[in-house]
Protein backbone atom coordinates (compact mmCIF):
# COMPACT_ATOMS: atom_id res chain seq x y z
CA UNK A 1 0.00 0.00 0.00
CA UNK A 2 2.82 2.37 0.95
CA UNK A 3 4.70 1.52 -2.25
CA UNK A 4 1.61 2.22 -4.31
CA UNK A 5 1.20 5.61 -2.67
CA UNK A 6 4.88 6.43 -3.28
CA UNK A 7 4.56 5.43 -6.93
CA UNK A 8 1.44 7.55 -7.32
CA UNK A 9 3.23 10.48 -5.69
CA UNK A 10 6.28 10.10 -7.97
CA UNK A 11 4.05 9.80 -11.04
CA UNK A 12 2.18 12.93 -10.04
CA UNK A 13 5.47 14.77 -9.52
CA UNK A 14 6.83 13.68 -12.92
CA UNK A 15 3.56 14.71 -14.55
CA UNK A 16 3.87 18.13 -12.92
CA UNK A 17 7.44 18.48 -14.23
CA UNK A 18 6.37 17.60 -17.77
CA UNK A 19 3.40 19.96 -17.53
CA UNK A 20 5.74 22.70 -16.34
CA UNK A 21 8.01 22.27 -19.40
CA UNK A 22 5.01 22.27 -21.75
CA UNK A 23 3.66 25.41 -20.06
CA UNK A 24 7.04 27.15 -20.40
CA UNK A 25 7.23 26.32 -24.12
CA UNK A 26 3.61 27.46 -24.53
CA UNK A 27 4.41 30.74 -22.77
CA UNK A 28 7.38 31.43 -25.07
CA UNK A 29 5.21 30.58 -28.09
CA UNK A 30 2.46 32.98 -26.91
CA UNK A 31 4.95 35.80 -26.35
CA UNK A 32 6.45 35.19 -29.79
CA UNK A 33 2.99 35.22 -31.39
CA UNK A 34 2.20 38.52 -29.66
CA UNK A 35 5.40 40.08 -30.97
CA UNK A 36 4.73 38.89 -34.52
CA UNK A 37 1.13 40.15 -34.40
CA UNK A 38 2.25 43.54 -33.08
CA UNK A 39 4.82 43.74 -35.84
CA UNK A 40 2.11 42.99 -38.44
CA UNK A 41 -0.37 45.53 -37.09
CA UNK A 42 -1.00 48.59 -39.22
CA UNK A 43 0.89 51.53 -37.70
CA UNK A 44 -2.28 53.62 -37.33
CA UNK A 45 -4.01 50.78 -35.45
CA UNK A 46 -1.00 50.24 -33.19
CA UNK A 47 -0.73 53.97 -32.52
CA UNK A 48 -4.43 54.24 -31.61
CA UNK A 49 -4.10 51.33 -29.18
CA UNK A 50 -1.04 52.77 -27.47
CA UNK A 51 -1.85 56.48 -27.79
CA UNK A 52 -2.99 56.80 -24.18
CA UNK A 53 0.38 55.61 -22.88
CA UNK A 54 1.99 58.85 -24.03
CA UNK A 55 0.57 60.31 -20.84
CA UNK A 56 2.59 58.61 -18.06
CA UNK A 57 -0.18 58.97 -15.47
CA UNK A 58 -2.71 57.39 -17.81
CA UNK A 59 -0.16 54.63 -18.53
CA UNK A 60 0.17 54.07 -14.78
CA UNK A 61 -3.59 53.69 -14.29
CA UNK A 62 -3.94 51.52 -17.41
CA UNK A 63 -1.37 49.20 -15.81
CA UNK A 64 -3.35 49.17 -12.55
CA UNK A 65 -6.71 48.56 -14.23
CA UNK A 66 -5.48 45.88 -16.65
CA UNK A 67 -3.72 43.95 -13.90
CA UNK A 68 -6.64 44.26 -11.48
CA UNK A 69 -9.04 42.94 -14.12
CA UNK A 70 -7.01 39.85 -15.06
CA UNK A 71 -5.26 39.56 -11.67
CA UNK A 72 -1.84 38.84 -13.14
CA UNK A 73 0.99 41.36 -13.33
CA UNK A 74 3.06 38.65 -15.01
CA UNK A 75 0.67 38.66 -17.98
CA UNK A 76 0.68 42.45 -18.24
CA UNK A 77 4.44 42.92 -17.91
CA UNK A 78 5.32 40.08 -20.28
CA UNK A 79 2.81 41.48 -22.80
CA UNK A 80 4.34 44.95 -22.53
CA UNK A 81 7.82 43.45 -23.00
CA UNK A 82 6.65 41.79 -26.22
CA UNK A 83 5.08 45.05 -27.46
CA UNK A 84 8.32 46.93 -26.76
CA UNK A 85 10.31 44.18 -28.48
CA UNK A 86 8.12 44.63 -31.58
CA UNK A 87 9.03 48.33 -31.65
CA UNK A 88 5.45 49.59 -31.17
CA UNK A 89 6.04 51.09 -27.74
CA UNK A 90 9.01 53.07 -26.51
CA UNK A 91 10.76 52.11 -23.31
CA UNK A 92 9.93 55.31 -21.43
CA UNK A 93 6.23 54.89 -22.32
CA UNK A 94 6.26 51.33 -20.99
CA UNK A 95 7.73 52.17 -17.57
CA UNK A 96 4.48 53.64 -16.10
CA UNK A 97 2.58 50.57 -17.34
CA UNK A 98 4.91 48.30 -15.38
CA UNK A 99 4.66 50.54 -12.31
CA UNK A 100 0.88 50.33 -12.55
CA UNK A 101 0.98 46.56 -12.97
CA UNK A 102 3.00 46.36 -9.76
CA UNK A 103 0.12 48.01 -7.89
CA UNK A 104 -2.66 46.15 -9.70
CA UNK A 105 -1.28 42.72 -8.85
CA UNK A 106 -1.82 43.29 -5.14
CA UNK A 107 -5.62 43.08 -5.47
CA UNK A 108 -5.61 39.26 -5.30
CA UNK A 109 -4.26 39.00 -1.77
CA UNK A 110 -6.71 41.73 -0.69
CA UNK A 111 -9.61 39.78 -2.23
CA UNK A 112 -8.45 36.62 -0.43
CA UNK A 113 -8.89 38.46 2.86
CA UNK A 114 -12.59 38.95 2.09
CA UNK A 115 -13.11 35.22 2.67
CA UNK A 116 -12.80 36.03 6.40
CA UNK A 117 -15.52 38.68 6.23
CA UNK A 118 -17.81 36.96 8.73
CA UNK A 119 -15.07 36.52 11.35
CA UNK A 120 -14.28 39.97 12.68
CA UNK A 121 -10.87 39.42 14.30
CA UNK A 122 -9.57 37.17 11.55
CA UNK A 123 -10.89 39.57 8.91
CA UNK A 124 -9.00 42.45 10.52
CA UNK A 125 -5.71 40.56 10.42
CA UNK A 126 -6.32 39.10 6.94
CA UNK A 127 -7.24 42.45 5.40
CA UNK A 128 -4.21 44.08 7.02
CA UNK A 129 -1.98 41.45 5.37
CA UNK A 130 -3.61 42.00 1.98
CA UNK A 131 -3.44 45.79 2.24
CA UNK A 132 0.21 45.60 3.34
CA UNK A 133 1.16 44.33 -0.13
CA UNK A 134 -0.84 47.23 -1.64
CA UNK A 135 0.85 49.86 0.49
CA UNK A 136 4.36 48.59 -0.23
CA UNK A 137 3.85 48.85 -3.99
CA UNK A 138 1.96 52.15 -3.79
CA UNK A 139 4.74 53.76 -1.70
CA UNK A 140 7.39 52.40 -4.07
CA UNK A 141 5.58 53.91 -7.06
CA UNK A 142 5.10 57.24 -5.27
CA UNK A 143 8.87 57.42 -4.78
CA UNK A 144 10.06 56.09 -8.16
CA UNK A 145 7.51 57.62 -10.58
CA UNK A 146 8.53 61.27 -9.87
CA UNK A 147 12.20 60.27 -10.28
CA UNK A 148 11.36 58.63 -13.62
CA UNK A 149 9.33 61.58 -14.88
CA UNK A 150 11.89 64.16 -13.78
CA UNK A 151 15.18 62.44 -14.57
CA UNK A 152 14.28 59.33 -16.57
CA UNK A 153 15.84 57.42 -13.69
CA UNK A 154 14.55 53.91 -14.43
CA UNK A 155 14.77 54.29 -18.23
CA UNK A 156 18.40 55.44 -18.21
CA UNK A 157 19.52 52.94 -15.58
CA UNK A 158 17.88 49.95 -17.26
CA UNK A 159 19.07 51.03 -20.74
CA UNK A 160 22.66 51.24 -19.49
CA UNK A 161 22.39 47.88 -17.78
CA UNK A 162 20.78 46.30 -20.87
CA UNK A 163 23.87 47.13 -22.93
CA UNK A 164 25.75 44.52 -20.92
CA UNK A 165 23.45 41.83 -22.38
CA UNK A 166 22.87 43.18 -25.89
CA UNK A 167 24.94 44.68 -28.67
CA UNK A 168 22.01 46.64 -30.08
CA UNK A 169 21.67 50.40 -29.79
CA UNK A 170 18.32 51.94 -29.04
CA UNK A 171 16.91 53.66 -32.14
CA UNK A 172 13.14 53.51 -31.61
CA UNK A 173 12.70 50.31 -33.61
CA UNK A 174 14.19 46.88 -33.13
CA UNK A 175 15.02 43.72 -34.97
CA UNK A 176 14.10 40.92 -32.59
CA UNK A 177 15.83 37.58 -32.54
CA UNK A 178 13.98 34.63 -34.07
CA UNK A 179 13.02 32.04 -31.49
CA UNK A 180 12.59 28.33 -32.08
CA UNK A 181 8.84 28.98 -32.17
CA UNK A 182 9.04 31.50 -35.03
CA UNK A 183 8.11 29.14 -37.92
CA UNK A 184 4.99 28.05 -36.04
CA UNK A 185 4.00 31.57 -34.97
CA UNK A 186 4.44 32.97 -38.49
CA UNK A 187 2.41 30.07 -39.88
CA UNK A 188 -0.41 30.65 -37.36
CA UNK A 189 -0.36 34.42 -37.94
CA UNK A 190 -0.60 33.76 -41.69
CA UNK A 191 -3.55 31.39 -41.22
CA UNK A 192 -5.50 33.91 -39.14
CA UNK A 193 -4.33 36.80 -41.35
CA UNK A 194 -5.95 39.43 -39.10
CA UNK A 195 -3.20 40.94 -36.89
CA UNK A 196 -5.62 42.41 -34.33
CA UNK A 197 -7.36 39.04 -33.85
CA UNK A 198 -3.96 37.34 -33.53
CA UNK A 199 -3.05 39.96 -30.93
CA UNK A 200 -6.12 39.22 -28.81
CA UNK A 201 -5.60 35.46 -29.12
CA UNK A 202 -1.95 35.75 -28.07
CA UNK A 203 -2.85 37.79 -24.96
CA UNK A 204 -5.31 35.11 -23.86
CA UNK A 205 -2.66 32.46 -24.59
CA UNK A 206 -0.13 34.29 -22.41
CA UNK A 207 -2.62 34.45 -19.56
CA UNK A 208 -3.43 30.74 -19.94
CA UNK A 209 0.24 29.76 -20.17
CA UNK A 210 1.10 31.63 -16.96
CA UNK A 211 -1.84 30.06 -15.13
CA UNK A 212 -0.77 26.61 -16.35
CA UNK A 213 2.85 27.24 -15.39
CA UNK A 214 1.86 28.55 -11.97
CA UNK A 215 -0.37 25.53 -11.26
CA UNK A 216 2.21 22.95 -12.36
CA UNK A 217 5.07 24.46 -10.37
CA UNK A 218 2.84 25.06 -7.36
CA UNK A 219 1.84 21.40 -7.27
CA UNK A 220 5.36 20.13 -7.90
CA UNK A 221 7.32 22.30 -5.48
CA UNK A 222 5.39 24.73 -3.35
CA UNK A 223 2.53 23.03 -1.49
CA UNK A 224 4.48 20.49 0.57
CA UNK A 225 7.62 22.61 0.87
CA UNK A 226 5.79 25.73 2.04
CA UNK A 227 3.82 23.80 4.63
CA UNK A 228 6.92 22.01 5.92
CA UNK A 229 9.06 25.10 6.49
CA UNK A 230 6.41 27.75 7.20
CA UNK A 231 7.56 27.79 10.83
CA UNK A 232 11.09 28.93 9.92
CA UNK A 233 10.30 31.11 6.89
CA UNK A 234 9.27 34.13 8.93
CA UNK A 235 11.81 33.99 11.79
CA UNK A 236 14.40 36.37 10.31
CA UNK A 237 13.58 39.33 8.01
CA UNK A 238 16.27 38.64 5.41
CA UNK A 239 15.63 34.89 5.44
CA UNK A 240 11.96 35.65 4.88
CA UNK A 241 12.94 37.97 2.01
CA UNK A 242 14.94 35.16 0.41
CA UNK A 243 12.08 32.67 0.71
CA UNK A 244 9.71 35.22 -0.83
CA UNK A 245 12.04 35.59 -3.82
CA UNK A 246 12.56 31.82 -4.15
CA UNK A 247 8.94 30.67 -3.97
CA UNK A 248 7.66 33.46 -6.22
CA UNK A 249 10.38 32.92 -8.82
CA UNK A 250 9.37 29.25 -8.86
CA UNK A 251 5.66 29.85 -9.52
CA UNK A 252 6.19 33.16 -11.39
CA UNK A 253 3.29 34.76 -9.54
CA UNK A 254 3.53 37.01 -6.51
CA UNK A 255 -0.26 36.78 -6.18
CA UNK A 256 0.04 33.06 -5.39
CA UNK A 257 2.71 33.37 -2.70
CA UNK A 258 1.35 36.53 -1.06
CA UNK A 259 -2.12 34.95 -0.99
CA UNK A 260 -0.60 32.08 0.99
CA UNK A 261 0.52 34.57 3.63
CA UNK A 262 -2.96 36.03 4.24
CA UNK A 263 -4.41 32.90 5.97
CA UNK A 264 -1.25 32.55 8.07
CA UNK A 265 -1.62 36.12 9.36
CA UNK A 266 -5.40 35.75 9.76
CA UNK A 267 -4.96 32.67 11.97
CA UNK A 268 -2.17 34.32 14.04
CA UNK A 269 0.44 31.82 12.85
CA UNK A 270 2.56 34.69 11.52
CA UNK A 271 2.66 38.28 12.87
CA UNK A 272 1.80 40.99 10.34
CA UNK A 273 5.23 42.66 10.65
CA UNK A 274 7.02 39.33 10.07
CA UNK A 275 5.12 38.75 6.82
CA UNK A 276 6.29 42.05 5.27
CA UNK A 277 9.84 40.93 4.23
CA UNK A 278 8.33 37.86 2.55
CA UNK A 279 5.96 40.10 0.58
CA UNK A 280 8.89 42.31 -0.49
CA UNK A 281 10.77 39.22 -1.65
CA UNK A 282 7.71 38.03 -3.57
CA UNK A 283 7.72 41.29 -5.50
CA UNK A 284 11.32 40.66 -6.59
CA UNK A 285 10.69 37.01 -7.47
CA UNK A 286 7.82 37.84 -9.83
CA UNK A 287 10.20 39.73 -12.16
CA UNK A 288 11.39 36.37 -13.52
CA UNK A 289 8.43 36.29 -15.92
CA UNK A 290 9.48 39.51 -17.64
CA UNK A 291 13.02 38.16 -17.85
CA UNK A 292 11.77 35.07 -19.72
CA UNK A 293 9.68 37.31 -21.98
CA UNK A 294 12.84 39.31 -22.78
CA UNK A 295 14.38 36.25 -24.42
CA UNK A 296 14.24 38.19 -27.70
CA UNK A 297 17.59 39.72 -26.77
CA UNK A 298 16.65 43.20 -27.98
CA UNK A 299 18.05 45.95 -25.84
CA UNK A 300 14.59 47.48 -25.27
CA UNK A 301 13.00 44.19 -24.17
CA UNK A 302 15.87 43.44 -21.80
CA UNK A 303 15.80 47.01 -20.50
CA UNK A 304 12.08 46.76 -19.69
CA UNK A 305 12.60 43.45 -17.90
CA UNK A 306 15.32 45.21 -15.91
CA UNK A 307 12.92 48.09 -15.16
CA UNK A 308 10.55 45.59 -13.53
CA UNK A 309 13.46 44.17 -11.55
CA UNK A 310 14.85 47.57 -10.47
CA UNK A 311 11.42 48.81 -9.32
CA UNK A 312 11.15 46.01 -6.80
CA UNK A 313 14.84 46.01 -5.86
CA UNK A 314 14.71 49.72 -5.01
CA UNK A 315 11.50 49.13 -3.08
CA UNK A 316 13.33 46.50 -1.03
CA UNK A 317 16.33 48.81 -0.51
CA UNK A 318 14.04 51.57 0.75
CA UNK A 319 12.14 49.49 3.32
CA UNK A 320 14.31 46.50 4.31
CA UNK A 321 17.44 48.06 5.91
CA UNK A 322 15.61 50.32 8.39
CA UNK A 323 13.03 48.79 10.77
CA UNK A 324 11.50 52.21 11.46
CA UNK A 325 10.75 52.78 7.76
CA UNK A 326 9.70 49.16 7.31
CA UNK A 327 7.17 49.61 10.11
CA UNK A 328 5.33 52.51 8.39
CA UNK A 329 3.34 50.41 5.86
CA UNK A 330 2.75 47.77 8.56
CA UNK A 331 1.19 50.30 10.96
CA UNK A 332 -0.92 51.92 8.24
CA UNK A 333 -2.18 48.52 7.03
CA UNK A 334 -3.02 47.48 10.60
CA UNK A 335 -5.00 50.69 11.18
CA UNK A 336 -6.96 50.39 7.96
CA UNK A 337 -7.62 46.71 8.72
CA UNK A 338 -8.96 47.66 12.15
CA UNK A 339 -11.27 50.34 10.76
CA UNK A 340 -12.50 48.00 8.03
CA UNK A 341 -13.31 45.26 10.55
CA UNK A 342 -15.53 47.74 12.40
CA UNK A 343 -17.10 49.14 9.25
CA UNK A 344 -16.96 46.51 6.50
CA UNK A 345 -17.93 49.06 3.83
CA UNK A 346 -14.51 50.70 4.18
CA UNK A 347 -12.74 47.58 2.92
CA UNK A 348 -15.00 47.27 -0.13
CA UNK A 349 -14.72 51.00 -0.88
CA UNK A 350 -10.93 50.82 -0.67
CA UNK A 351 -10.75 47.93 -3.19
CA UNK A 352 -13.21 49.48 -5.64
CA UNK A 353 -11.70 52.97 -5.51
CA UNK A 354 -8.03 51.95 -5.64
CA UNK A 355 -8.16 49.30 -8.34
CA UNK A 356 -11.18 50.13 -10.49
CA UNK A 357 -13.08 53.41 -10.04
CA UNK A 358 -10.19 55.89 -9.77
CA UNK A 359 -8.12 54.31 -12.61
CA UNK A 360 -11.18 54.09 -14.89
CA UNK A 361 -12.27 57.70 -14.22
CA UNK A 362 -8.76 59.08 -14.83
CA UNK A 363 -8.33 57.05 -18.03
CA UNK A 364 -11.77 58.15 -19.26
CA UNK A 365 -11.28 61.86 -18.60
CA UNK A 366 -7.77 61.81 -20.08
CA UNK A 367 -9.38 61.54 -23.54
Amino acid sequence: MVNQLNRASRLQRVTSYLLMLVALAFFIFAIDLLTVSMGNLNNSVANSILLATKNPFVGLFIGILMTALIQSSSTVTSTVVAVVAAGNLELQQAVPLVLGANIGTTITSTLVSLSYLMKKKQFRRALSAGILHDFFNIFTVLILLPLELTFGFLTKLSSSAAQLFSDETYSGSFVYSKLFTRPLTEWLAGIIDIPFVTLIISIFMIFGAIKLLTTSVYRAFIVETFQDISKVIFRQPYLSLFYGIFFTAAVQSSTVTTSLVVPLVANKRVPLASSFPFIIGANIGTTVTAAIAAIYKTEAAIALALVHFFINIFGALIFMPFPIIRNIPVQLAARLGKKSSNTRLIGFAYILLTFFIIPFILIYFSK
